[in-house]
């Protein structure tokens, strides 16, 4: 039997959740401990985690406009709290104290993202608990509550997002890779990622002009996004470097979806005018894609995605617009 699962069985936030549901919850909580007095976090702090009393007493503390402290809340054993911050990406808006000793579940705000992600259906009665529980509390703004499921999916976009590709951030995939390692039971997972670089892309910044270039940037998010299996990851870690996450790809399968990212963005044909010039200028793209797989390349998120860019480096001293895999037999790009 998980005690974890017992103790948040009867929380109202996991009302409705199957046994399996439960466990799927119970592997991203952390459990954390306050002394009395302890403080959970102060008014102005970023908003990262969300947090589930498992025993004790917290109060929320909030100072009035003569200066004295007044208690909003107290959130004993089953209650929630802190998961607004998280949601609207936003610093806590008041402090919270433990007010005798104290265990707390600790739910981090990735972690939450990602659970969401992974499990929809998890995510959806989570943010209806949510609403239903909070509307109780906070009458007052009942009806900015009741959006709460229908903008959640917004909010849950907007921090995990990359703004101008329209793919995933860097952090999400990431947690995404390490959540994939951390529910195999101690034997590395089937899995695959992708490291791709676009070529000469700094090239085509300097002559046609930042614009350019967050235009080409748009232009590969949305081919890659379409060319996604259901379940597969894709993000812009910075510039014009991207990583692709395939939670249960093969080598084989990998090989062939880099293949088929490849092709596409060679297959993608832009305009664009030079600095100081005046006639459209034809531009063809192409992209160099470092394929690992676990468990042959690696055994950890870490080490696949290290694995996966010394083949992209192999992939662009052979000469770019190319693919290259992980040899994990030589130790090195092959």
């Amino acid at each position: 039997m998980n005690p974890v699962v017992d103790a948040i069985r009867e929380s109202p936030l996991f009302v409705g959740m199957s046994g399996l549901e439960l466990e799927a919850v119970s592997s991203y909580l952390e459990p954390r401990r306050y002394a009395a007095g302890g403080v959970i976090f102060q008014k102005g702090d970023p908003g990262t985690e969300m947090f589930i009393v498992r025993t004790g007493l917290v109060a929320s503390i909030a100072v009035d406009s003569d200066g004295n402290e007044r208690t909003l809340y107290e959130f004993g054993p089953g209650r929630f709290f802190g998961e607004m911050s998280i949601i609207e990406n936003e610093t806590r808006s008041a402090t919270c104290v433990a007010t005798i000793d104290t265990e707390l579940f600790v739910l981090g705000g990735m972690s939450f993202f990602t659970l969401v992600w992974e499990y929809p259906m998890i995510g959806t009665k989570m943010l209806s608990s949510m609403s239903r529980v909070m509307a109780g509390w906070l009458d007052e703004a009942s009806g900015f509550l009741h959006d709460l499921v229908r903008w959640g999916e917004t909010a849950r976009r907007r921090a995990v997002t990359d703004e101008l590709s329209g793919l995933f951030n860097r952090r999400f995939i990431e947690e995404t890779a390490r959540a994939r390692f951390s529910r195999s039971s101690g034997e590395a997972p089937v899995c695959s990622a992708l490291m791709l670089d676009l070529d000469r892309f700094h090239e085509l910044n300097e002559r046609y002009g930042t614009g350019a270039g967050d235009a080409i940037i748009r232009a590969v998010g949305a081919a890659y996004g379409r060319l996604l299996r259901d379940g597969d990851v894709a993000a812009r870690l910075s510039g014009d470097e991207f990583a692709f996450f395939m939670p249960d790809a093969g080598p084989a399968d990998a090989l062939a979806a880099a293949e088929r990212i490849r092709a596409e963005t060679e297959s993608l044909v832009l305009e664009f005018t030079a600095l100081g010039g005046k006639a459209l200028e034809t531009i063809n793209l192409s992209s160099s894609i470092g394929v690992a797989s676990s468990p042959a390349d690696a055994t950890d998120a870490v080490s696949l995605f290290d694995a996966a860019d010394k083949a992209l480096f192999k992939a662009k001293e052979a000469g770019r617009n190319r693919v290259a895999s992980f040899s994990a037999s030589c130790g090195r790009p092959s």
